[in-house]
């Protein structure tokens, strides 16, 4: 007992010595220069943050008239599962942090707002710390906002987590902070992944909430240190969730000054065999490698490099920052489009169905056969032969097994059928919202024009239109 005891406190000097060691090394170590990201995201610049107003509150008029009857009409969010709110139109781009734990997400967020050292920071630590959600936004003053009390405020854009659980709720939490670049975006830490960690320990649905907040995010930063490259099941399940998001994908190889030059070109190569199974993509993501702490890199480490990757990323973020408006109206334009195929494609299921329809039939059966089998039927061709739809936009043809589970095909009604005399047909409208009123809206901004005032024809402005689709 003697023996173990004095093992005890051996040990415990040991642990406050080397912890001494650690508070004496960061005391003494440089801190970075952080010019560059004031002058990169124009942090110094003292100009009023430009009004958006008029352009939000078309955009949330033409979502309200002409998208929203078709999606209620036909249970879209039953297939998605993704509600467009109000405050999700008028909110600022978010910015997803993800990744292992202790790679740096939380430390990388306190080295990009200078919030190293005030009573703002982020806890970060060498064990798993982050077991929030932690949302960062702007405030006049420093004030931390529970779950519950997120999830209840129609204003914000966070009130459709509430379905996730109580048990999340506790384990989201939002801290408004009176930085200036949280004026113009929204930062978001997420746990770290655990590999041996089951999802019913976490006592939510992790993985669900993590789509919830992929789905919105307008930057999505999944982080890696040296030490934490090998690929476990819910980093797997992660990535597999990102499908469809690449674009908005940044790898970022962090605490890359750790390495001498050889040892760091392993470790890239390492990444990328591990990631290469799970971004099947011809054009993989952009890899950042740097080290983003306030601490200066290294010694004998290349410097120039690491900086110029860094000053890259904030430019990232920049442009990200100044597209906001041209990607909301493009994100709900694409939503538009989903809508208007899933409902053409409930209406050729309802269409089908009467057509198979007899006195004798039994309709359970009918459509039963019909939605195990759409093939069999022409459901997907006939789309793709008499509407303008993309083959590759056309949904999971298992989706609809579901959808009809829960839905039952009765309860809906034929697209002829969903006009009216004075608000007109449900599919025309949003088809004039996909075709002209948002182009029209995206192309107003990009001419810096009233959105409000009359458009001058497509040719006839004198400017060659911009297609602000396309990515640079």
């Amino acid at each position: 007992m003697k023996a173990l005891l004095l093992l005890c406190c051996f040990l415990a000097s040991l642990l406050l010595s080397g912890q001494a060691e650690v508070e004496d090394a960061s005391e003494e170590a440089p801190l970075r220069d952080r010019s560059h990201i004031d002058k990169t995201l124009m942090l110094s610049e003292d100009k009023p943050a430009d009004d958006y107003s008029a352009v939000l509150q078309r955009l949330r008029k033409i979502y309200h008239t002409s998208i929203k009857p078709l999606e209620q009409s036909y249970k879209y969010n039953e297939l998605r599962q993704h509600e467009i709110t109000d405050g999700e139109i008028t909110s600022k781009p978010m910015v997803l942090f993800l990744g292992p734990w202790s790679v740096g997400k939380s430390t990388m967020i306190n080295y990009l707002l200078g919030l190293e050292d005030t009573r703002y920071q982020l806890y970060t630590g060498a064990e798993p710390t982050t077991s929030e959600f932690t949302v960062l936004m702007h405030g006049p003053k420093l004030k931390t906002i529970e779950g519950i009390v997120m999830a209840a405020d129609s204003a914000r854009s966070f009130s459709p987590l509430e379905k996730f659980g109580q048990n999340f709720l506790e384990k989201l939490i939002g801290i408004e902070v009176p930085h200036k670049l949280l004026e113009r975006v929204t930062f978001v830490d997420t746990p770290g992944i655990i590999e041996n960690r089951k999802q019913q320990e976490r006592g939510y649905p992790f993985n669900d909430v993590c789509q919830w907040f992929i789905d919105r995010a307008d930057l999505i930063f999944v982080v890696f240190d040296p030490t934490k490259l090998d690929v476990g099941l819910e980093l797997e399940m992660l990535f597999r969730q990102l499908k469809g998001r690449e674009s908005q994908i940044r790898i970022i190889l962090n605490k890359a000054d750790n390495l001498a030059t050889q040892m760091l070109m392993r470790v890239y190569g390492a990444l990328f065999w591990s990631l290469a199974p799970l971004i099947n993509v011809t054009e993989p993501p952009r890899v950042y490698v740097s080290s983003f702490w306030p601490q200066d890199y290294k010694p004998d480490t290349h410097r120039e490099l690491f900086l110029k990757e860094e000053i890259s990323l904030l430019e990232d973020l920049n442009q990200v920052i100044e597209n906001r408006l041209e990607n909301k109206i493009a994100f709900i334009r694409q939503h538009a489009i989903r809508v208007r195929i899933h409902a053409l494609l409930v209406d050729r299921y309802l269409q089908t169905y009467k057509d198979k329809m007899t006195f004798f039939s039994d309709g359970e059966l009918v459509f039963k056969d019909i939605v195990e089998d759409p093939d069999k039927f022409y459901i997907f061709k006939t789309i793709l032969a008499k509407t303008n739809v993309s083959k590759f936009d056309l949904p999971n043809r298992e989706a609809y097994k579901d959808f009809f589970g829960i839905n039952p095909i009765s309860n809906f009604k034929l697209l002829s059928q969903q006009c009216s005399y004075m608000g007109g047909c449900f599919l025309e409208k949003i088809e004039r919202a996909i075709t002209q009123e948002l182009p029209s809206l995206l192309g107003s901004i990009g001419l810096g024009k009233n959105p409000g005032a009359p458009n001058c024809d497509k040719t006839g402005c004198g400017e060659t239109p911009k297609n602000r689709y396309k990515k640079h």
